[in-house]
C-alpha cells in the first residue's frame, strides 16, 4: 500500500474526476434531522468520511417527498441549506457527494393523509376531554387509533404491492418529485445522483414483485420502462451532475434459492445495463438486490457468504459498458480493493461497513498505515438500524459523535499501564499512544485478545479475529509495549502516571446441587479447547455464549439441547444471524427448553422445572456446560497511589458488550 495504490488513483466520471477508487456507498444510517434535513449528526459524519480521504460519499436513502419513514428528505427548498452546507464541507477536502434518491413502496399522500386524520381526532379527543365530555372523548381516541393503525396497515400492505397497484397518475408524480428533488441536489452543490434501483423502482423491474398488466409490467421493457424514465427526468432536471444508477441483481444462493426479490436477475442485469448507459447514466454501481424480509441478504454477517459475492456480476456488465462500474458487497479488505482493480473487474470500490470501522482507510493506503477491518457482525450497524438507533460500528467508538468524541492531544509526556489485554486494554492502549504517551501492556495469558479469541471459535465467527490483529499491527507501530505473560504489580502501576484496569471477567457457574459434578463444563473452557464434551450436551443459558457454544458443539460431533429460563433462546442475537442459528438448530434437532429453570444436576442428566406450568422437567445428557453468564474479575489497586481508572468488563456491575468494551478503553484513555 502506498501513494501508488490502484485505490487512490482519480476516475473520470461523467465531466467529473473523483480523486480516488473508494466510495462509502449509501447507508441508512439515522443521523439526519427528523425533518430530514442535515443536522450536526449527520453533517460531521460525512465530513469525517471527506476527512479521511474517501472520494465518492453517497447520502442512502434521500426522499424527495415528505415521507413518514425515517430518512435523509430532500423535498422542500427550506432543506436545500442543510445539504449545501455539507457539499461545501466535502469538497474542502476533494470530495464528491452524492445523494441516493428513493421512494418508498408505498402510497406517501395517502398515508400521510390518514396519519394527520389521526392526529386531527386525537386533539378532537383531548379537546372533549377538557370540556367534559368524556363519551366524545372515548369516541374520538377510538376513531384516532383505527386511523392510525389502518395507517400502518397499509404500510405494511403497500410494502409488497404498492409497485403493483400504483396508478400511472401516481408514478408521473413520483417521477417528477425525483426530478424536482435532483434539481434541488443541484442548487445544493451536490455533486452526483444516485437513482436507488431497489426499493420501489427496483420492484417495479422485478419479474417476482412486479405482477402489472399495463406498459408498466410484462415483459422486460415494461418492467424497466419506470427506471429509464426516472433516469431520462433526472438527466433533464440535473444535466450538469453526476447520473449513477445503483443496479441491484437477485443472485443464486448456494441451494439453488433466489437471494433477493426487487431488481434484475444476472441476464437481465446486464441486458438493462446497456440500456442505462444509452439513457446517459454515468457510473452504475451492481448491488445486490432487496425485498426478501432479512437485512442479511442485502449486508450479509461474517461467515455466512463468500467474499466479494456480487463481483462476478459487476465484472459482466464492465465487458458490456464503457461507463465506469462501481462493486460492493464485502469487499472488506484495501488489498481485495486492490486486486479488483488492477484485474479490470470494476473501477470503484464500494467500502460500507468497513468506513464506518475506519473512516482513515483512504489516508491510511497513502501513508502505509494498519487498517482497522471491519468484522462484519452487523451488531452495531444493521442491527441498530432495524431497532430503529443509529448506525454506528462496534469497534470505532467515534461513529455518529465525531463532533464531539474524537481523541484528545495529550498533555506532556505520561507513562501509562494498561492491565489487561482484551478489546478494552487494547483499545486504551492505542487511544493513549495516539494522544502521544508511552504505554505498557500487562497481560498474564500468553496471547492479546481476551474473550475475543473465545468468541471466534464458533461456527461462523473466524473472522471476530480482525479486531486483534489491527491491534497487534497498530500497537507495536506506535511504540505500545505488550507484556505478555507477565502480571502487573503494584510496583509497576506506581511507576506510572495512570493506570487502566481492563482485566476482563470471569464465567460464573449456576449455584444448584451438582454443580460441582464431573460432568459440568463451561461454555468458556469448551471454546477454549480445554474441554471436549462427547455425547448429549445440555447447555444451561440460551443467551449469546450459550448459543454459539451449542452450535460449536454440533460441529464437534456432539447433540445438544439448551436450557434458558426466558421464553426465547438468543434474545440480543443479530436478527441477521439469528434464522442462521434456528436452521442450524433445526437441522441438528436441538432441544430447546426455554421457561426452564434448574434445579439440579445429577451424573445422568439436568432436573428443572417449568417457569410457567410449574412441571418437572428432567434432560438426560452425558455432559452439562456451563453457559449462565460472567462477572467482573477483581484486581486489587490497594496501595496504587497513582490515577486508576477501570475499562470493560471489570468497569461495571454488568459485564460489557464488543461496542462497550471498546468505547470504555477509549474513553478511559482519553481522559489521562
Amino acid at each position: 500500500m502506498s501513494k501508488n495504490s490502484p485505490l487512490l488513483q482519480p476516475l473520470m466520471v461523467g465531466r467529473h474526476t473523483l480523486k480516488n477508487r473508494i466510495m462509502f456507498p449509501p447507508l441508512t444510517t439515522g443521523y439526519e434531522e427528523r425533518d430530514g434535513s442535515i443536522g450536526p449528526r449527520s453533517f460531521y459524519f460525512y465530513e469525517r468520511l471527506a476527512k479521511g480521504g474517501v472520494g465518492y460519499i453517497a447520502i442512502g436513502d434521500v426522499a424527495p417527498v415528505n415521507t413518514a419513514s425515517p430518512t435523509p428528505k430532500l423535498c422542500d427548498d427550506r432543506q436545500i441549506p442543510s445539504f449545501k452546507k455539507l457539499a461545501d464541507a466535502v469538497h474542502n477536502y476533494d470530495s464528491k457527494l452524492a445523494l441516493q434518491i428513493f421512494h418508498p413502496e408505498y402510497d406517501v399522500p395517502g398515508v400521510g393523509r390518514m396519519i394527520v386524520g389521526s392526529m386531527m381526532a386525537a386533539k378532537a379527543a383531548q379537546a372533549a376531554k377538557e370540556a367534559g365530555d368524556l363519551d366524545t372523548f372515548k369516541t374520538k381516541m377510538a376513531e384516532s387509533n383505527e386511523i392510525r393503525n389502518q395507517a400502518y396497515s397499509k404500510l405494511h400492505h403497500d410494502m409488497l404491492h404498492f409497485a403493483s397497484e400504483a396508478t400511472v397518475d401516481q408514478l408521473n408524480d413520483i417521477r417528477n418529485a425525483m426530478a424536482d428533488c435532483a434539481a434541488r441536489a443541484a442548487k445544493a452543490d451536490v455533486d452526483a445522483i444516485e437513482v436507488h434501483g431497489d426499493r420501489l423502482v427496483g420492484s417495479l423491474c422485478s419479474e417476482i414483485i412486479n405482477k402489472r398488466q399495463d406498459e408498466y409490467g410484462g415483459s422486460f421493457e415494461n418492467r424497466v420502462r419506470f427506471a429509464l424514465e426516472v433516469v431520462r427526468s433526472i438527466k433533464e432536471a440535473a444535466p450538469d451532475l453526476i447520473l449513477e444508477y445503483k443496479l441491484p441483481v437477485i443472485t443464486v444462493n448456494p441451494d439453488g434459492s433466489l437471494r433477493g426479490k426487487g431488481g434484475l436477475k444476472p441476464e437481465e442485469a446486464k441486458k438493462f445495463a446497456v440500456m442505462l448507459e444509452e439513457a446517459g447514466v454515468d457510473l452504475i454501481q451492481v448491488a445486490q438486490a432487496n425485498h426478501t424480509g432479512n437485512m442479511g441478504d442485502t449486508i450479509p454477517p461474517m461467515g455466512t457468504i463468500d467474499y466479494c459475492w456480487t463481483l462476478p456480476v459487476a465484472e459482466e456488465v464492465k465487458k458490456l459498458v464503457s461507463i465506469p462500474v462501481a462493486t460492493v458487497g464485502r469487499v472488506v479488505t484495501v488489498e481485495r480493493g486492490e486486486e479488483i482493480l488492477n484485474n479490470n473487474q470494476a473501477d470503484l470500490i464500494g467500502y460500507g461497513r468497513s468506513l464506518l470501522t475506519d473512516p482513515d482507510s483512504a489516508l491510511k493506503v497513502e501513508r502505509d498505515e494498519p487498517i482497522r477491518t471491519c468484522l462484519n457482525c452487523n451488531k452495531g450497524c444493521v442491527d441498530a438500524i432495524s431497532d430503529r438507533k443509529y448506525a454506528s460500528c462496534i469497534l470505532n467508538a467515534e461513529n455518529g459523535n465525531e463532533e464531539t468524541v474524537f481523541i484528545k492531544p495529550g498533555e506532556g509526556k505520561k507513562e501509562v499501564v494498561v492491565v489487561g489485554a482484551g478489546i478494552a486494554g487494547l483499545e486504551a492502549a492505542r487511544v493513549a499512544a495516539r494522544r502521544g504517551y508511552h504505554v505498557t501492556v500487562y497481560e498474564t495469558a500468553d496471547k492479546m485478545g481476551g474473550q475475543i479469541l473465545l468468541a471466534a471459535q464458533p461456527p461462523r465467527k473466524s473472522e471476530i479475529l480482525r479486531a486483534v490483529e489491527y491491534y497487534e499491527q497498530i500497537l507495536p507501530a506506535l511504540g505500545v509495549e505488550v507484556k505478555l505473560g507477565t502480571p502487573c504489580t503494584l510496583e509497576d502501576m506506581n511507576a506510572a502516571d495512570g493506570v487502566i484496569v481492563a482485566v476482563g471477567a470471569q464465567n460464573i457457574t449456576l449455584p444448584v446441587q451438582g454443580a460441582d459434578g464431573e460432568n459440568v463444563v463451561s461454555a468458556w473452557d469448551v471454546l477454549a479447547g480445554k474441554v471436549h464434551p462427547t455425547g448429549k450436551c445440555a447447555v444451561i443459558g440460551g443467551g449469546l455464549v450459550g448459543t454459539e457454544t451449542a452450535e460449536y458443539l454440533l460441529e464437534h460431533g456432539c447433540q445438544a439441547a439448551i436450557v434458558e429460563m426466558l421464553d426465547q433462546i438468543a434474545a440480543g442475537e443479530s436478527s441477521t444471524i439469528l434464522p442462521l442459528i434456528e436452521k442450524d438448530f433445526a437441522d441438528h434437532n436441538v432441544e430447546e427448553f426455554v421457561k426452564t429453570q434448574v434445579t439440579a444436576i445429577t451424573p445422568e442428566g439436568v432436573e428443572a422445572v417449568n417457569t410457567e406450568t410449574k412441571e418437572p422437567v428432567f434432560i438426560p445428557c452425558d455432559f452439562v456446560v456451563m453457559a449462565v453468564g460472567s462477572r467482573k474479575a477483581a484486581f486489587s489497586v490497594e496501595g496504587v497511589n497513582v490515577p486508576v481508572q477501570f475499562a470493560g468488563d471489570c468497569s461495571g456491575e454488568r459485564t460489557a458488550s464488543i461496542a462497550e468494551a471498546v468505547r470504555g478503553g477509549y474513553h478511559a484513555a482519553n481522559e489521562i
